[in-house]
């Protein structure tokens, strides 16, 4: 199985704001609330990541957000499907307003496109018992390995993980990964703010991992992947630098890794220096779609392996 892959699905806004189903327990959410122009602005910084990787030699899949369901999330959909050769797995969704994502329909799209998947997983009915798990959000994949890394939250259920475990043949790493809020340690909300794996390299915030036995777990399953271990702060957490992606090119020259402009300023250079040996640093500004939604580059993208 390959980690990285040149095609990808992304969802086109039609009605982006602060939503306030998620901001509960996602507080990478800052903002107060929506302003007027705030799809505006947001659909502008979407178009802009999907034309930089569309140049970059990645094949961009865009579904059109039609408007017709309350969906201000829809512009995330990493957390709702996601893809494993010939099997697509749909999953339980925390807030209720992103279940009506299903309703866009992406694998009718992707049928489209030449990318049938006759296998579909669908862990939805585990809403009605208030057992969610959302996607690679919280599921953070070594697909060489079959390794799932995973930090605890409500957004993430520890049966569920069991269970995507069991299905897709992977082995669970879970963990408990905590953020400050207002001088209290709280659960972050998915795993996949705090760290994002490569071929070669592995960006994690180890800080947010309190317990050291927990710490120490993951560290070893890490290094046991043979992974260069790129340390991040907290700080730097927050400023979405876990949030970031590795992707091919459809001619497989250089690998990207694809961030937002924020967490590139928020790099040192020696870590950037580090991760420009694994790949081009592919970096767009996301500002409002990071203060609103409270997710970055990697949590806009959805992988599609395909067999």
């Amino acid at each position: 199985m390959k980690q990285t892959t040149d095609t990808i699905l992304m969802v086109r806004p039609s009605q982006f704001r602060k939503n306030e189903d998620t901001a509960i327990n996602n507080y990478f959410q800052t903002a107060e609330d929506t302003r007027d122009n705030t799809q505006e602005l947001a659909l502008t910084e979407f178009n802009a990541m999907a034309q930089l990787l569309q140049n970059s030699d990645v094949r961009v899949i865009i579904v059109e957000d039609s408007g017709q369901w309350d969906t201000p999330d829809s512009i995330f959909p990493n957390n709702v499907i996601s893809f494993h050769g010939s099997k697509a797995v749909l999953y339980p969704m925390y807030a209720e307003n992103r279940r009506l994502e299903r309703n866009l329909n992406v694998l009718g799209a992707l049928q489209k496109e030449g990318l049938p998947y006759d296998q579909i997983i669908d862990y939805s009915i585990y809403e009605d018992q208030h057992y969610y798990l959302e996607g690679t959000g919280v599921l953070v994949l070594d697909r060489i390995n079959s390794v799932a890394y995973c930090s605890l939250s409500p957004r993430a259920n520890p049966a569920l993980v069991d269970r995507f475990c069991e299905d897709l043949h992977y082995k669970a790493v879970v963990f408990d990964a905590l953020q400050e809020v207002d001088g209290d340690a709280l659960p972050i909300y998915h795993t996949n703010v705090m760290m994002a794996l490569g071929r070669e390299f592995v960006v994690i915030c180890l800080d947010s991992i309190r317990d050291s036995a927990q710490r120490k777990k993951v560290q070893q399953a890490l290094e046991g992947s043979g992974r260069e271990i790129i340390e991040i702060s907290e700080e730097q957490m927050n400023h979405f630098c876990g949030n970031i992606l590795e992707l091919r090119t459809k001619t497989n020259v250089d690998p990207l890794i694809v961030m937002s402009e924020q967490a590139h300023k928020h790099f040192t250079d020696a870590q950037k220096e580090k991760l420009a040996a694994y790949g081009e640093l592919l970096y767009t500004p996301l500002y409002t779609i990071e203060k609103y939604g409270g997710g970055s580059a990697r949590c806009m993208i959805a992988e599609i392996f395909h067999a």
